[in-house]
């Protein structure tokens, strides 16, 4: 039995483990913090702990940093994850930095994923950060001014580190295969597919590396091969997180594109989000948005586009759909542009919200029972089919004392230029009722 037991091997290192750097110096990226003079670079080099939010994308590096921290300072390292963790997790890891400081430790207190912490888990640790009994350093891939309490903001630095490029992959890939693999030979293409898929996460490049090893040690291949690559992984997903900070910057490319007449630039973002497995109904209802903020009035085919498109794709589905909603993106980019009634919309609404409950003239009220029509209900109203040119020139529809707001106001663009016009002639058909009742009051009063 015990050669049995002796023959069994240890299980193995996961290669992301074992490429973990033990030293500032090994870790690739973030130049713009860990290089000559830059902050961190700076604060390692001090002695210095300060507490800090550490703001990216999954896979570059934020719990390597925390780690290199404690060991740099000599101090302890309590880790917490906001997603699995309460406040008696809270409460244990503070006592345990209470025994440390006692034997003349300093504690680091990492909580991965911080922005999952509610308020009132945050305020827990709050007053130990307050008196130092352990310096924070939270981890996050939401952006921390929404998502960490400002009392606990303003007690860290925010650092934002980005996403590893194309070259810091391949000498990431490059240190790894010498680890892990160095007998296996990889065609640069192949590399170079490996290093697109992992798309600036380290950790993925990592992971992605062991299966190919894997795959290629079972299939007895070498070297590797993109066709290899290809079938030994599966399809290429970006990174891309439906509810979080990704999701609403692509939106928010997506929607500037439109907005700045970039048919390219918001063709790619559209499918930047289709291939990262958005909802393309999603995407139809904020193109729908788009055409009735951004385009409006001066071209009103668009908002038709726009609901044809979100109706196709539900007909009929990928890819047919999504090409419907493609055509209107670029429909879209190429309109021209008005936020006129976007512009109006907010106006009117904002007076609404704050102005008095305004009652209804008396000349535009129905009315549909004799009591109403003897108050005189509607006496007055003009109807304006039978007016000259389809107008009541000088009548009036806003409550009695309300001046004319001047809300919407069409811009010099599209359809919204023949609208223009269209206001002009009929306030000047108003000006001519005006001056014309006013010169018979004049009479009148003679």
């Amino acid at each position: 039995m015990s050669d049995l037991f002796d023959a069994i091997e240890p299980p193995r290192q996961p290669l992301a483990e074992a490429m973990r750097p033990q030293h500032i110096d090994q870790v690739i990226g973030q130049r713009h913090l860990l290089g000559p003079g830059k902050p961190l670079a700076l604060a390692f080099r001090s002695g210095k702990l300060h507490s800090m939010i550490l703001w990216g994308p999954p896979g570059v590096g934020k719990t390597t940093l925390a780690r290199l921290m404690a060991r740099a300072f000599d101090a302890e390292f309590i880790s917490l994850s906001a997603v699995f963790s309460g406040v008696k997790d809270i409460r244990e890891a503070i006592a345990r930095a209470e025994v440390d400081r006692a034997r003349g430790r300093h504690t680091i207190l990492f909580v991965d994923e911080v922005h999952r912490f509610n308020k009132a888990q945050q305020d827990a640790f709050l007053p130990y950060v307050e008196q130092g009994l352990v310096t924070l350093v939270g981890a996050t891939t939401e952006n921390p001014s929404f998502e960490v309490n400002s009392a606990l903001l303003s007690r860290a630095t925010v650092y934002v580190l980005e996403s590893l490029t194309q070259a810091e992959l391949v000498e990431l890939f490059e240190r790894a295969r010498a680890h892990a693999c160095p007998e296996l030979v990889f065609e640069e293409d192949a590399r170079d597919r490996i290093t697109g898929f992992a798309d600036g996460d380290a950790r993925k490049l990592l992971n992605l590396l062991e299966q190919v090893q894997t795959a290629a040690a079972t299939a007895g291949v070498n070297p590797v091969t993109p066709a290899f690559i290809e079938d030994a992984l599966s399809r290429n997903l970006r990174r891309f997180d439906k509810g979080g900070e990704a999701f609403y910057d692509q939106i928010s490319a997506l929607h500037k594109s439109v907005r700045g007449s970039d048919p390219d630039a918001a063709l790619y973002w559209l499918c930047r989000m289709l291939d990262g497995g958005a909802d393309p109904l999603y995407l139809g209802r904020r193109l729908v948005r788009m055409a009735v903020e951004d385009v409006g009035l001066a071209d009103p085919r668009a908002l038709e586009l726009c609901l044809n498109g979100c109706t196709t794709y539900e007909r009929l589905g990928s890819p047919e759909g999504e090409l419907a909603l493609a055509q209107a993106v670029v429909f879209l980019a190429c309109a021209a542009k008005s936020n006129a009634v976007y512009k109006a919309y907010n106006a009117a609404r904002q007076f609404v919200k704050q102005d008095g409950s305004r009652p209804v003239p008396i000349h535009l009220r129905n009315a549909p029972t004799k009591l109403m029509k003897q108050m005189g209900y509607g006496r007055t109203y003009r109807y304006a089919h039978d007016e000259p040119e389809g107008y009541a020139a000088g009548e009036n529809y806003l409550p009695e004392g309300m001046s004319a707001p001047g809300w919407y106001e069409p811009v010099g663009r599209g359809l919204e230029v023949r609208i223009a016009e269209k206001l002009a002639r009929l306030r000047e058909l108003d000006q001519e009722y005006q001056a014309k009742n006013s010169g018979q009051t004049r009479a009148g009063q003679g």
